[in-house]
């Protein structure tokens, strides 16, 4: 019996995407936080709590799209042709952001609120159209044969919208849940106050997004809620309920890394439960990713190098994370 590269393929780029919203998540949400925290001392910690670490996280985003156009060629090309406007924005955001990070701490005082300003507008600009593109795949694709047959601004349409809320309230909560495991005193106080609502408007987003798949699609119903498949799926929205009372829960306490590790856990639930409702799609309604492969012989050659690769991204990643670990001062970066 051979192997399905298709399968390993599509795994690897599941894994690429979600390390990517976990690790730029944060980042992200730490500039759409900055207008919570209006003292300079308080957001010079903020960016340096991710300073060594966010140049890194894209890393995640080139290799899922890398992968995508080795492994699912006619995806690739589809994906791109509906949703390239959002991704161009989506670019130009993070463009924004990286240069803002950079010139912030080497502006003139009277210059530096504009370099604020860069760095919330690119990161709610980035987080935004990430969402939209997310909401505009899940939303469905037109195509016809094997290429796009949509518009240009088939996006513009209310769920992809509202995913693009969605991904800026679940990022805002990973950036929230990371200062609090990162910082001290009032600034970890404010963002521990800051955390709760944006829990439980994470919450409202995935019950939002739950119901709107299921009535928008009849496969996705059948696939959540017919028999066996109620039983077998039933742990992912119980799951989702226990990690929110815990999350809440361990608000009200000393709170550590308990929260970033539950936001992680519900981002990561309602990650799987859009898997289990496209699978085995890669361009949602009309193409599997058996019939968006590549030949097995292209797939299995970039699969011999993403395998190797693919430990050294995870260990120095691991690492870079490992030595700065520990909670950072106001005026002395990480302790």
């Amino acid at each position: 019996m051979g192997i399905d590269t298709s399968v390993i393929w599509i795994l690897i780029i599941f894994f690429s995407v979600f390390m990517y919203v976990l690790l730029d998540g944060f980042d992200l949400g730490i500039g759409m936080l900055f207008p919570f925290t209006p003292k300079k001392r308080d957001r010079d910690t903020m960016m340096n709590s991710v300073a060594p670490v966010w140049d890194g996280n894209e890393t995640w985003l080139v290799l899922g799209g890398e992968g995508l156009l080795a492994a699912f060629p006619v995806a690739y090309a589809i994906i791109l042709s509906g949703l390239y406007l959002p991704l161009i924005f989506m670019l130009i955001g993070l463009v924004f952001r990286g240069v803002a990070f950079e010139f912030r701490f080497k502006a003139k005082e009277h210059e530096r609120h504009l370099w604020d300003k860069a760095f919330i507008g690119g990161s709610v600009a980035a987080a935004f159209f990430q969402g939209v593109t997310l909401g505009g795949f899940l939303d469905g694709i037109t195509v016809s044969g094997r290429s796009f047959a949509g518009g240009p601004l088939d996006w513009v349409a209310p769920f992809p919208l509202l995913a693009g809320i969605g991904v800026m309230i679940a990022y805002t909560l990973l950036g929230a849940t990371w200062l609090v495991m990162k910082t001290e005193g009032e600034l970890q106080a404010r963002m521990i106050q800051v955390a709760r609502p944006f829990a439980w408007l994470l919450l409202g987003a995935i019950v939002a997004v739950s119901i709107w798949t299921p009535l928008r699609f009849a496969a996705v119903a059948e696939r959540w809620f017919t028999f066996p498949n109620i039983a077998f799926l039933a742990p992912v929205p119980i799951l989702v309920v226990l990690c929110m009372a815990l999350l809440l829960r361990s608000l009200a306490r000393q709170p550590f890394r308990q929260p970033f590790v539950l936001a992680l856990a519900l981002i990561f639930l309602g990650y799987s439960g859009m898997a289990i409702s496209i699978w085995p799609h890669v361009v949602p309604p009309a193409i599997t990713i058996w019939e968006a492969a590549s030949p097995p012989q292209s797939q299995g050659f970039a699969l011999v190098g993403t395998l190797f690769i693919l430990p050294i991204i995870l260990m120095y990643t691991g690492w870079s994370y490992w030595v700065f670990r520990g909670k950072v001062k106001h005026d002395a970066g990480y302790h």
